[in-house]
């Protein structure tokens, strides 16, 4: 929690936060976040509602605008009045990325690219990116850190990359104050929509299906809980820091171990696994070193897998049939 409460701390007074990518997972628990406070930043919303839907989001008091990032002049209309900026919206798929590197290009670096000119256009210097820690490093002895040399894998690690790259620039040229949060595998409440490991298990749990694991299942992530996520982002928004910054638990755990520790939080009985050819293009072991994070933006990641499955577990049961769960 603490730092979390040391970014409430330091946002205290009158603030317009935009929030790209707003109605996703992250997005809307980060607006959660920032609405639990007692300094509620004003929030605005830039989304074009192809991974998240407006309904995620409905019950906060948000300004929403509907549009996508590659969109000079929607870009600029959400922008208006901005003091800073979170950039969540991205094409997050790894596989997918496979499959079309070119839509990856365009929404990821040129959507990015779009919205720093004009950020910069307007005078709007404070923004906090959504990277990626292993998909950016590749194959590397872990834990991964900021200082290792990038060698990413797939389309979607060469666009994050990409990203960072310009704003390390933005930073140096036009006094961006631009951090870039390169975040591990991220679980938690509200992500019923997303593909990610722990959402998809949790669904295939629910629908009496078996999950599905690639490989031996001996391959290792860095799952951090949504809640101590948040609190990383708004620390670092908050503190006009510049430069990268890996965001996770700093705990290894492979897809066997995830699976135990689920098969405690939903029952035995109710978790079938299933075993198909590894697939290529995916970095086989990472996890992450958050030391940096801990020291210069007070992040403190203190959520257990086992509670944080709890929480999400508990999310899901009770909203997986209604409109906020299934669209």
């Amino acid at each position: 929690m603490r730092s979390l409460l040391q970014a409430k701390k330091i946002m205290a007074g009158p603030r317009k936060v935009l929030i790209t990518g707003g109605c996703g997972f992250i997005g809307s628990n980060l607006i959660a976040a920032l609405a639990s406070g007692p300094d509620v930043p004003a929030v605005r919303v830039l989304d074009n509602e192809s991974m998240g839907k407006r309904a995620h989001i409905a019950e906060f008091d948000v300004d929403f605008v509907s549009g996508d990032i590659r969109d000079a002049d929607t870009v600029r209309r959400a922008l208006n009045g901005i003091d800073a900026v979170v950039h969540l919206a991205a094409d997050t798929r790894v596989m997918d990325s496979l499959e079309n590197p070119a839509y990856n290009f365009d929404v990821n670096v040129v959507g990015s690219f779009n919205l720093i000119s004009i950020m910069r256009e307007l005078g709007v210097t404070r923004l906090v990116n959504a990277s990626t820690g292993g998909a950016i490093i590749g194959e590397a002895h872990p834990p991964v850190h900021e200082e290792m040399v990038p060698r990413p894998l797939s389309p979607y690690g060469a666009s994050k990359l990409a990203v960072e790259g310009y704003l390390s620039s933005f930073s140096a040229a036009y006094g961006f104050e631009a951090a870039s949060l390169r975040f591990s595998n991220v679980f938690g409440p509200r992500s019923y929509h997303k593909g990610s490991v722990v959402a998809a298990f949790l669904k295939r749990i629910l629908e009496r299906k078996p999950l599905i694991v690639y490989g031996d299942g001996e391959q290792t992530r860095d799952y951090v809980y949504v809640g101590d996520l948040t609190g990383g982002i708004i620390a670092a928004l908050s503190g006009g820091r510049s430069g990268v910054f890996q965001l996770g638990s700093g705990v290894p755990t492979s897809i066997n171990e995830l699976i135990d520790a689920m098969r405690q939080v939903v029952g035995a009985d109710r978790v079938e696994v299933r075993y198909e050819p590894y697939r290529e293009g995916e970095v086989r072991h990472t996890w992450c070193d958050v030391s940096k994070a801990r020291s210069e933006l007070g992040y403190n990641p203190s959520t257990s897998l086992i509670s944080g499955l709890e929480a999400t577990w508990t999310w899901f049961t009770k909203n997986a049939a209604t409109p906020v769960g299934r669209v």
